[in-house]
């Protein structure tokens, strides 16, 4: 025997022989649309969500998870790239008459993993672009389908994670399923219900969803978050989307036992959250705790220790590219979108968090755009307790969506206003629609952002240090609003913010 034959025999005598290849790590996002924080899994005990309670007992269920816009499409492309909307370009909405893009150039988490031999699939709601920018290898979204049967109906979504899974390409993979539910749909769809609740519940002209066993709810059985008004409207609203968020709750259910079934669970990391707010007063479109507060739960089968653990770290929606890159031990590329100032991610992984709780404590938001027309730019600042909100067109009204406008909630506040009568929501419309330039609040001691604490002399070094940060931030990240209102960037001068005197 030659005598590198005969030491290889003797390394396989000693180890047992050859171990079998560890298996290949994975990646499944679970995306809501315009989902908040109702579940189980998150003290609602008015709704029922097995599927999400259960998947958060085998979590960390972070209770300080925010996103950086609370807008759909500009969310995606903050997930997708980990860059805020004003750094990747997507600063509204993608579909239709909006035409919202990210930059060519931008280089994004499905892009980066494709490159990096992982396989890449996309079920639902893409609502991103361009195409180049984010390409994936399996794409059953909008853009081929029909949103309602790829994010509504569940059946259909079980079938195309199950082909998907059973795919013979062995390559490590990364799902990611954005479910329409519970996005509203009485402005595109109004004959399925304000929520598309009664889309397949098998009456008349609905069609049916085999896989869905339908959840009605009363208006009088629903917890109304504190930002929306306590009306007979919005709470038969709130029960509408109730039922949709529990189709949502089963789909997932469906999903996680395809990943079973096709043996994938224990060597697939699990991330379950939300693009934005939930569509009503103070929700969706707005920088408040209540627009940008999400949930988010992350399931790793390598670190049982932190199941059904709650973490109070702060955590953004520009952490999941970077954690994604993590779990895949894939390193970030040096490269620029315009000129030559490198692309940084101001992100983190959020994997060690799955090993200890963390003294994260800081996240930042940027918003300029919803529809095309909803020109109100903010930026913000959640820093500990405190949170500071710029807002930049303070002048203008706020704006309100399409979407959201024709809904019962908004309708019912409308008319309520114009008829003198009693609204049952913590503000007026007025001052929902008119705001301050900058708004600071003490959320330990005003959880529903009540009192503006900016103008109080007390608060002024608090204020001073929340501002510096989101200033630095606004650089960091290319911000092209960084001098807005009162200054106008001129990259060529010092300073580079050359004051208007605009009277602001």
């Amino acid at each position: 025997m030659r005598p590198w034959a005969l030491a290889l025999l003797l390394v396989a005598f000693r180890t047992g022989g050859a171990r079998p290849p560890a298996p290949a790590r994975n990646v499944l996002l679970l995306l809501a649309d315009d989902g908040g924080f109702e579940s189980g899994a998150y003290n609602n005990s008015a709704i029922r969500t097995p599927s999400l309670d259960s998947l958060a007992r085998r979590s960390v269920v972070f209770q300080n998870a925010f996103t950086s816009v609370s807008s759909c499409s500009p969310s995606r492309a903050s997930i997708l790239t980990g860059l805020p909307q004003h750094q990747n370009g997507m600063y509204g909405l993608h579909q239709d008459v909006h035409h919202f893009n990210s930059f060519d150039s931008v280089r994004s988490l499905p892009q980066l993993l494709r490159q990096a031999g992982i396989r890449t699939g996309i079920i639902g709601k893409k609502h991103v672009g361009p195409e180049a920018v984010y390409p994936f290898d399996f794409a059953y979204t909008e853009e081929n389908s029909s949103v309602l049967q790829v994010g509504r109906n569940i059946t259909r979504i079980k079938a195309l994670v199950r082909r998907f899974l059973q795919s013979q390409d062995e390559r490590p993979f990364f799902l990611y399923v954005a479910f329409h539910d519970p996005h509203r749909c009485g402005h595109s769809q109004p004959q399925y219900g304000a929520f598309c609740e009664k889309f397949g519940n098998g009456e008349s002209g609905m069609g049916w969803i085999p896989d869905w066993k339908p959840q009605p709810y009363r208006p009088e059985q629903v917890q109304v978050p504190h930002f929306v008004p306590d009306t007979p409207a919005a709470r038969a609203d709130l029960a509408a989307q109730y039922t949709t968020t529990g189709r949502m709750d089963q789909g997932i259910g469906l999903v996680l036992e395809e990943l079973r079934q096709a043996g994938f669970h224990n060597s697939t990391l699990v991330i379950y959250t939300s693009d934005n707010g939930i569509p009503f007063p103070g929700g969706r479109t707005n920088l408040y705790r209540s627009g940008t507060a999400e949930p988010l739960l992350l399931s790793s089968p390598e670190h049982r220790e932190r199941w059904g653990q709650v973490s109070q770290a702060f955590a953004s929606l520009l952490d999941l590219t970077p954690t994604i890159l993590d779990w895949f031990s894939i390193p970030y590329p040096s490269y620029s979108i315009f000129g030559t100032k490198q692309v940084h991610l101001t992100g983190k992984s959020l994997l060690p968090a799955l090993e200890s709780e963390q003294p994260w404590d800081t996240t930042f938001s940027s918003q300029s755009h919803h529809e095309v027309t909803m020109y109100y730019p903010m930026r913000a600042i959640q820093h500990q307790q405190f949170r500071l909100i710029h807002n930049l067109n303070y002048k203008m009204p706020f704006p309100i969506d399409q979407d959201f406008y024709v809904s019962p909630t908004f309708q019912d506040l409308l008319n309520r206003t114009r008829a003198g009568q009693q609204t049952h929501w913590n503000k007026t419309l007025h001052q929902y629609y008119y705001r301050d330039r900058w708004e600071l609040f003490d959320c330990s001691t005003d959880p529903t952002e009540s009192q503006n604490l900016a103008p109080d002399p007390r608060y002024a070094p608090i204020f001073q240090l929340l501002r510096a940060q989101l200033l630095k931030w606004q650089w960091d990240t290319g911000d092209p609003w960084v001098c807005a209102p009162d200054a106008v960037l001129e990259e060529k001068l010092s300073p580079q913010c050359q004051p208007l005197h605009n009277e602001l």
